[in-house]
């Protein structure tokens, strides 16, 4: 019996972080009892942070001190890599073979190595797929990628008293941390009077360094909501990812662009229409979200606006319809 894992990675920084939370969930409900130890080798994982209350009851503890494989001399025979500490069942999810020797060490039982994998030609493209694959190996076939609930109540009140059943929620998230990455922003107002005009209730999700535009968006599209910006659930300690990915539980669908918003998104339940700037992006950093729709803005031009709004909409309509 499983009673001990180790995860193993360089660290995760927010985007790292939302992509992996599926496999988070599937991993816990292979091993619903086991201690689930991750390690972030460099020292630093949102696991530990922004993400830490997202992943509570999933990841019992994050370890990020001592040797752990970042340093060079780690692999030498005699260093304790996690202080002497072994595991029933190592999952090593980086691809460096002297790093993943160090992770070896640590296995007292099944050892899983994408360092491996990565060596072999059907290796997947995607970041979600890789972790699918580590995960079944890990668990025989048994385990899938599966969408994790929150376990917060205070989270969950919050977003039940921001977005209160009834209306069909859509988020959009106009937001990108590159100007090159964002789909313009007056296509976005245009996208929430269409919806609007059908009955449906556009929510915006902008970031903490986007309250210009969220100005803009509250100007131009008087009925939207801005859940984050206008609190009136009595929960104030709930902010950040941990609202957003809550939020998203409550959206019939949601539009975003390539960047951490959409990934929230995704990791909260919502079915989500990415909209990317590349193929190569979209395929390796594809969303994991449990329903997806992309389009690539390579396929009508050379920049997020060749990305026509019509297109955009169809695509939502597929999508809250559930043929996507």
């Amino acid at each position: 019996m499983v009673q001990t894992v180790l995860i193993y990675s360089m660290g995760e920084v927010i985007g790292d972080g939302l992509i992996k939370l599926p496999f988070i969930a599937g991993l816990r409900a292979a091993f619903p009892q086991a201690r689930i130890s991750w390690c972030a080798a460099k020292g630093q994982t949102v696991y530990a942070g922004p993400l830490k209350a997202v992943v509570a009851g999933y990841v019992d503890e994050v370890l990020t001190a001592g040797p752990t494989g970042a340093g060079a001399l780690d692999v030498l025979p005699w260093v304790k890599p996690f202080g002497g500490r072994t595991f029933d069942l190592v999952v090593d999810t980086q691809e460096n073979l002297r790093r993943s020797l160090v992770a070896r060490r640590a296995a007292r039982g099944a050892f899983v190595s994408a360092a491996a994998q990565a060596r072999k030609a059907d290796w997947p493209p995607a970041v979600v797929d890789r972790l699918a694959r580590l995960l079944a190996l890990a668990t025989d076939g048994a385990g899938t990628p599966r969408p994790l609930a929150l376990t917060d109540p205070d989270a969950l009140a919050a977003a039940a008293a921001l977005l209160p059943a009834g209306p069909a929620y859509v988020g959009l998230a106009p937001g990108a941390g590159g100007q090159d990455k964002r789909w313009p922003l007056d296509r976005y107002l245009d996208l929430a009077r269409r919806l609007e005009a059908a009955g449906r209730q556009p929510v915006f999700f902008f970031g903490p360094d986007e309250t210009d535009d969220a100005e803009t968006a509250r100007a131009a599209v008087s009925g939207a909501l801005f859940p984050e910006r206008d609190r009136v659930d009595g929960y104030p300690a709930v902010k950040g990812p941990l609202l957003a990915i809550a939020l998203a539980g409550r959206l019939s669908a949601a539009v975003a662009n390539d960047a951490g918003p959409g990934h929230m998104l995704a990791a909260g339940g919502a079915p989500l229409l990415s909209l990317q700037q590349d193929h190569r992006k979209a395929v390796k950093f594809r969303p994991a979200a449990r329903r997806l729709e992309l389009l690539v803005a390579q396929d009508y031009g050379d920049d997020m606006a060749a990305l026509p709004l019509e297109a955009v909409d169809a695509a939502l309509q597929r999508l809250i319809a559930g043929v996507s």
